[in-house]
């Protein structure tokens, strides 16, 4: 019998919730088990080889390659997950939601702090650049998501249990230690 087939990105986010997947430690022997890897940084496959059953979404929209990436998983996995609270609300990339590109564009590369080198007051042009959106979209506003993993990040043991549930069909229990933010 063919296992499910997983697959995993980071959009606009820190990679801490797959440092969370990473921390099941010894269980990702086990999930080896269970699932097959197709797309993700865990396997290092860079295009999808194959329909999925699951997708993990780490992080927010907030240029236009992330919502290119994010529509692909939509378009290549029966169940889409987000993951953590940038995919679920943005996150800390949405701080900037409250400025306008040229604002953080101006910030970031001609009046920051450390910009010092920049003497030219050089701003990046080149076509091959993803565009920066007007603000940081959680992902449930660009495609369907299928179920949210709540956490900054989750805990591995969340992810542990969420994959296990998806995989075999059990009901997820999302005791209140685990939505709770103190």
């Amino acid at each position: 019998m063919s296992k499910p087939v997983l697959a995993t990105t980071s959009l606009a986010g820190c990679f801490g919730c797959h440092m969370s997947l990473l921390d099941i430690d010894e269980r990702i022997l086990e999930l080896i088990e269970l699932v097959e890897f197709n797309k993700s940084p865990i396997d290092d496959i860079k295009t999808f080889t194959k329909q999925c059953d699951i997708g993990l979404i780490e992080g927010g929209c907030c240029n236009s390659e992330n919502i290119e990436v994010l529509k692909d998983f939509r378009k290549h996995c029966k169940i889409l997950v987000s993951v953590g609270e940038c995919a679920i609300m943005g996150g800390l990339p949405a701080l900037r939601n409250g400025l306008s590109v040229k604002e953080c564009i101006e910030e970031a590369y001609l009046n920051g702090p450390t910009v010092g080198l920049n003497t030219e007051k050089i701003l990046p042009n080149d076509d091959e650049l993803p565009m920066i959106l007007d603000r940081v979209y959680p992902c449930h506003e660009i495609v369907k998501i299928d179920y949210y993993l709540p956490g900054c990040p989750p805990t591995a043991d969340l992810i542990w249990n969420a994959l296990v549930a998806l995989v075999t069909g059990d009901e997820l229990k999302l005791p209140y230690e685990v939505v709770k933010f103190d």
